[in-house]
């Protein structure tokens, strides 16, 4: 008898409210939640893109001015100091800046993505909702740099007098696989410094060590056949080199491309069933 006032209540709540409350239905359920919640991933994806230079001096010029002066720095730092050369046509300063700009996005994601849990501890105490949408919402927000960072690269292209590959149709693709590997890595990150919160001084030194290993102020070609299969191990490595290949027109090393896919995918699967595991603790951890 109580069974069945249990499944009219059910059934009640089901037609007024569109909403059953049933053990597991969270775990079951968790991918379709992710679409129901959308309106949450856009609110909180637009919030993080308005308070992102809120009370800076200049604003979202920051966004201008640091691959700017980096591009400086790297260019008279490995061109004019450590002598060396780009393989392709283009000038130094244009493979350096098509090479910042993934890394940009992908330290910029990284660290974002990393802290975003912690970030919106009150959120995560008071409402239920699949936490993947805030390191998710906070990697999106990395794309508006990103889009400055790519007017700056046309402004180089005028300036340089130099036109891009027709490779650059494929952009999109390399774009989605620096956002693969940021939100992948973040899940992984975002999930352990909830935990463990050292973490989030270890986080910058990884960003800042991995900048010079991989080939964002040269060109990958200088590493040779000997070491290529074990530097791709480094995803950054093929996603750097396919966005040179894309807009400069530069050689493309496809064995070792494929490695760092295979490595990004791994990342990815591996940063979801980490995160989708810790997941139930974060309320109480954070």
């Amino acid at each position: 008898m109580s069974n069945n006032k249990e499944i009219i209540k059910k059934g009640e709540l089901k037609e007024q409210w569109g909403i059953v409350i049933e053990p597991g239905r969270a775990g079951k359920n968790y991918w379709k939640d992710l679409w129901r919640y959308r309106e949450l991933f856009y609110i909180l994806s637009w919030r993080d893109i308005k308070v992102r230079y809120k009370q800076t001096v200049i604003g979202a010029s920051w966004s201008v001015i640091r691959p700017i002066l980096t591009t400086i720095i790297f260019t008279i730092l490995f061109s004019r100091i450590a002598k060396m050369d780009n393989p392709g046509n283009a000038p130094y300063a244009l493979m350096v800046f098509a090479g910042m700009l993934p890394w940009q996005f992908f330290s910029n994601a990284l660290s974002e993505s990393s802290g975003s849990l912690i970030g919106n501890s009150n959120l995560i105490t008071k409402v239920y909702f699949p936490r993947l949408i805030i390191p998710a919402s906070s990697v999106i927000t990395s794309l508006v740099d990103f889009g400055i960072s790519f007017g700056i690269m046309l402004v180089m292209f005028v300036y340089y007098q130099y036109v891009p590959s027709w490779h650059i149709v494929f952009l999109p693709l390399f774009i989605l696989l620096a956002f693969t590997c940021a939100f992948g890595i973040g899940l992984y990150l975002t999930a352990v410094n909830v935990k463990y919160r050292d973490f989030r001084y270890i986080i910058p030194f990884i960003v800042q060590f991995g900048l010079y290993v991989s080939p964002v102020g040269f060109n990958s070609s200088i590493v040779t056949d000997k070491w290529r299969m074990l530097y791709s191990l480094n995803p950054m490595v093929g996603v750097i080199d396919g966005f040179r290949w894309c807009i400069l027109g530069d050689p493309m090393h496809w064995r070792s491309f494929v490695v760092s896919v295979a490595i990004t995918l791994g990342f990815l699967f591996f940063g979801i069933y980490y995160f989708r595991k810790m997941e139930r603790t974060f309320a109480d951890n954070i």
